[in-house]
């Protein structure tokens, strides 16, 4: 990545945090994350209770990028052809047809994922990791780009099927939206419509994906390399944790801290960034001891913990 198309990654990036936030108020953090999800290639979780605008943020996306959204309502009944789409025989023309199901978008909001059975998120979840769907032995990519926003409601459990900590670590990103503050719910109140509605693209969808390759040519020092691996080490030292942070957590760090860096406008990744993003992508990967799970320890606090203890390289590796 040269320094000018350092520069113009910063630029467009702001710019798209800037449109998205337009309806989603007070929520700039958040956005950031969600898009360095999209530009990374990868998929966000987000547990939060109703209302928090998870839709308002996959709609504001889609529309920010130019693309398309679908909205999936799991329930205990869906089935993974409800996802991910069937083939039907048309007898007119006496050949069998694919019918797209509502994965094929830019943008998916998966609404309260862990109400459906772990058949249809299994099929979700493989979307999610090849980019294709095979129906009868027949492959359809889903395009690019695309981008899975799955929503867990961690109030109502009565009827939800959890998400194995196998498949939870296929998300590259896990946050929650929370309440906006005070200025921003009067902003909200004050408007009461769907600010999605009146949004502009500022991007195509092709210039994603062109943001995403000058991200994975951002530079990431063997320093930072090695304090990303030993900050993995160190989850899984931990006496909390009964299983640490995989190998796949940390090519996530990389990818993510990739994208952070090139939305700060450099064409290299340095501590802060890693800093930055290791509690949203490391802390659903972390499985807690019993003990400690009862005692109300976090995976967040692990994390914490970690990057205290885990000193971070300050000069450049020879």
């Amino acid at each position: 990545m040269t320094p000018e198309q350092s520069a113009w990654f910063a630029e467009t990036f702001d710019a798209l945090v800037d449109n998205v936030g337009l309806a989603l108020l007070g929520k700039e953090q958040t956005i950031r994350l969600a898009l360095t999800a999209m530009v990374a290639e990868g998929h966000i979780l987000l547990e939060d209770a109703p209302g928090t605008g998870k839709t308002s943020l996959a709609k504001a996306l889609s529309a920010t990028v130019q693309g398309t959204h679908h909205r999936i309502q799991f329930t205990p009944d869906l089935l993974p052809s409800d996802v991910t789409g069937v083939t039907i025989y048309d007898q007119g023309t006496q050949r069998f047809e694919f019918h797209p199901g509502p994965v094929f978008a830019s943008v998916v909001l998966a609404d309260e994922i862990n109400r459906a059975s772990p058949k249809t998120q299994a099929a979700l979840l493989e979307v999610m990791e090849e980019g294709n769907v095979t129906v009868d032995g027949v492959t359809h990519p889903v395009g690019r780009p695309f981008m899975v926003i799955a929503t867990q409601n961690p109030i109502e459990q009565a009827g939800t099927y959890r998400l194995p900590e196998a498949q939870l670590d296929r998300f590259l990103l896990k946050t929650s939206l929370g309440y906006p503050d005070r200025a921003s719910s009067i902003e909200i109140l004050a408007g009461a419509r769907d600010r999605t509605t009146s949004l502009t693209a500022r991007i195509t969808t092709q210039a994603v994906g062109t943001m995403a390759d000058l991200a994975a040519s951002v530079h990431v020092e063997e320093a930072v390399l090695d304090y990303i691996a030993r900050l993995i080490e160190a989850t899984r030292e931990d006496g909390r944790a009964a299983l640490g942070a995989s190998v796949r957590g940390g090519l996530a760090l990389v990818r993510c801290a990739k994208v952070w860096a090139a939305s700060c406008g450099r064409e290299f990744v340095i501590p802060d960034d890693v800093k930055e993003l290791a509690q949203p992508v490391l802390a659903h990967r972390i499985i807690l001891d019993s003990e400690a799970e009862f005692a109300g320890v976090t995976q967040a606090e692990v994390v914490a913990r970690v990057l205290e203890t885990v000193a971070p390289p300050t000069v450049r590796a020879a």
